[in-house]
């Protein structure tokens, strides 16, 4: 955890990725643009048609270095990582803890838990941060709401129970959503929460980075030896990563929703970055993809203090201390699991 390590994101189409030396190495036609040694990257993402050789795959494989592909649009092709790491008995009581409904509750509590507080922080310092346009007591009103979901939720001990709580306060929080983007108001705007395809310009945007950081969970999630697919709160479906899911909610709103309305709020993406198909659903182009994701992985370089270990460490080490902290609870090693909850 001493070094960060990034994901490599290639967009430009018709790209080709192969082996050189110790390095990727990326040509565009026959022209190499870029060469990243293999010891600065944790994964590669590839969106649309792009070209890995199969010595790089296989360097990749041997380096601990995952391959992801996704459609132009973002939605998850294939996926190409080595041998799976981790303790076998780490992963038979993760098992264990998700067959049984008591114990996936205090678990699915604590992501939920966080996930609503760090929703109630967005909104209050959205409205810190932009006292000139948005009304006080309305956040005010919404950040209450949640407190007392916060409350409900502290000791309750079913699962359904959780996730109709998690359900509704994401209706709260999402209800305010649209009072936080202050600029570029006739483009950008959030009436609810849509996808499979999104229908308005932040509904792309929020679907794009969540898949991104859908992607750094379940890399953490594998790292630490986890099972990504067998979860707590959502629970086993064929083709989903049901843990990532879980963890994915303390980071949603404090890290994507929030880089999302700075986008939006600072102007670094603009309406003409998207087009609308016939059916209705909306599309970036590659030039907005290009300033999400950059955005992301600078996100990912600002520190911050992690309230259960004390350390001051890159946001993009989260994902990972998260996940060891999930497998330290998980073997016994901890009384409880530390979701992330943001100052």
């Amino acid at each position: 955890m001493k070094r960060l390590l990034n994901t490599l994101y290639v967009m430009t189409q018709g790209a080709r990725l192969k082996k050189e030396g110790e390095t990727v190495c990326i040509r565009i036609g026959r022209e190499p643009k870029l060469r990243v040694p293999i010891i600065t990257i944790s994964s590669i993402v590839c969106f649309g048609n792009i070209f890995i050789s199969p010595p790089l795959m296989g360097y990749c494989t041997e380096n601990g270095v995952t391959i992801s592909f996704l459609s132009l649009y973002g939605r998850f092709v294939a996926r190409i990582q080595g041998p799976v790491a981790g303790n076998v008995l780490l992963r038979k009581e993760q098992y264990r803890i998700s067959d049984d409904p008591e114990r996936s509750a205090e678990i699915a509590r604590a992501c939920v838990l966080a996930k609503i507080a760090n929703c109630r922080t967005v909104i209050m310092k959205a409205a810190r941060d932009h006292s000139g346009s948005i009304n006080k007591m309305d956040s005010d009103k919404v950040a209450k709401k949640l407190k007392r979901s916060i409350d409900e939720l502290s000791h309750e001990n079913s699962l359904e129970i959780i996730r109709g709580i998690e359900g509704e306060s994401a209706k709260i929080y999402f209800s305010f959503f649209d009072k936080c983007i202050v600029a570029q108001k006739d483009d950008f705007f959030f009436r609810e929460r849509n996808r499979r395809p999104p229908m308005d310009r932040m509904n792309a945007l929020l679907s794009f980075v969540y898949t991104i950081l859908y992607h750094d969970i379940r890399s953490a999630l594998e790292t630490c030896g986890l099972d990504p697919a067998v979860g707590f709160l959502h629970r086993d479906r064929p083709g989903r990563m049901s843990l990532a899911l879980d963890l994915m909610e303390e980071f949603r709103p404090f890290f994507a929703d929030r880089l999302v309305l700075s986008l939006v709020n600072l102007k670094k993406i603009r309406g003409k970055d998207f087009s609308f198909s016939k059916s209705g659903s909306v599309m970036m182009n590659e030039k907005c993809k290009k300033t999400v994701v950059t955005s992301y992985q600078t996100r990912k370089q600002d520190s911050v203090t992690h309230p259960f270990l004390g350390d001051l460490m890159h946001i993009g080490l989260l994902f990972q201390s998260q996940a060891i902290l999930l497998a330290r609870y998980i073997r016994g090693d901890i009384d409880g699991y530390p979701a992330y909850i943001w100052r």
